[in-house]
């Protein structure tokens, strides 16, 4: 039996079944806790397709997963705090396949939380489409914001680090700023899409900030947390976006300086307000844009990871290595790193002094007697890469 499911699911609906016959189940994101049932009745001979928004909270309705699974995914987890989005950005189906902008309880996302940190899991990324906008009811009754649930999340004694992703540069207000500084756990790794850097395009995204409001909040993160560094998402080939548009992106992000970023050619969604623009850019034009694009981003990525070798940064080891008495971990911003270690470390955090790079790997040996703490790793001025 053949099920298509996710957003393209929400997006097409039963016109998938009319495209492709052998598909018998079509189901959008917010229904798959009632797969079983859909399965079922595709049984008896008739397609079924469910993409009404359902009215239960589909986390509550799946199974939990057992321990030894959990165990056997790693010290890492990701746990959706919100989903939806209410932004509508003239290129995006989000908030047609996703809905509207909802978030999870503090008190389901503790009790998840804790279950995952009882099972072996030391970090955890916060998800959600939207997930800067956070307005879960709280413990106090009151809706609490995505600051205030990585107050109380920080509070777990065995949760060693936490992220979240992906953010919308209109909700990163002065609270989730602080909160860069505030909490330890919370690590310097800010994954924040911009998109563009053209005014102009911005305004046609309906991104409803500007050039000038983005790098702002760049400059308020690395005042708070100067061992901050960025990641991005840009398209490149937005409807009407001219040669000067386009150099204007690439001038933000050599202003910025990314560890790493996601590039995309624009791709229309149908249904969204960018299908229907004038000015479509011919293909061969995006694929030129997103090259040049790469190619800075590549170089900005490649000086970020040479500026940690001679570094002392906190990793946390997570699994063993590929060559014997190695174990790789993370360092806080994603580098794998490789060291010679005795596997019971797996799940800790220490101090390790990186000594080289290959490729994207850091090579690194432990420091002796060295106590792990997030609060000394500082990183380089990635602002200053071209």
């Amino acid at each position: 039996m053949i099920a298509v499911a996710g957003c393209v699911a929400q997006a097409e609906g039963k016109e998938i079944i009319r495209r492709e016959a052998a598909v018998r189940v079509v189901v959008g994101p917010q229904n798959i806790h009632r797969i079983s049932e859909l399965v079922a009745r595709a049984k008896t001979g008739q397609a079924v397709v469910d993409t009404e928004f359902a009215v239960e909270d589909k986390f509550e309705q799946l199974a939990k997963p057992k321990p030894e699974i959990t165990r056997a995914r790693g010290i890492s987890a990701f746990v959706t705090v919100q989903e939806g989005c209410d932004k509508f950005c003239t290129f995006c189906v989000v908030p047609y396949t996703r809905g509207n902008e909802v978030s999870r309880s503090v008190e389901r996302i503790l009790a998840e939380t804790e279950t995952l940190v009882s099972q072996g899991v030391k970090e955890v990324t916060l998800i959600g489409q939207n997930v800067n906008a956070y307005h879960g009811r709280g413990l106090d009754g009151r809706d609490w914001t995505l600051p205030k649930l990585v107050a109380r999340l920080s509070e777990i004694p065995e949760l060693l680090r936490i992220r979240y992703m992906t953010s919308h540069p209109r909700d990163m207000d002065d609270e989730l700023i602080e909160a860069h500084r505030d909490f330890e756990k919370l690590m310097p790794f800010l994954h924040l899409p911009v998109q563009s850097g053209s005014d102009r395009i911005l305004e046609q995204m309906n991104r409803k900030h500007t050039r000038a409001d983005y790098l702002r909040i760049i400059e308020r993160v690395r005042n708070v947390r100067p061992d901050t560094a960025f990641s991005s998402d840009f398209i490149v080939g937005f409807p009407g976006e001219t040669d000067r548009d386009f150099e204007d992106t690439l001038a933000l992000a050599r202003e910025v300086g990314y560890a790493q970023c996601y590039t995309f050619k624009y791709s229309p969604r149908p249904g969204t307000p960018a299908t229907d623009m004038s000015e479509q850019i011919p293909e061969a034009v995006k694929t030129e844009r997103l090259y040049r694009l790469q190619e800075l981003i590549e170089t900005q990525q490649r000086a970020f990871n040479l500026s940690c070798v001679g570094r002392e940064l906190d990793v946390l080891f997570e699994k063993p290595g590929r060559n014997e008495g190695q174990i790789v971990g993370r360092s806080p911003y994603l580098q794998p790193v490789p060291v010679i270690a005795p596997i019971s470390m797996i799940g800790s955090v220490a101090r390790v002094r990186i000594n080289e790079l290959r490729t994207y790997s850091l090579i690194g040996e432990l420091v002796a007697n060295a106590p792990a703490s997030p609060t000394v790793n500082s990183a380089p001025e990635v602002n200053a890469f071209a």
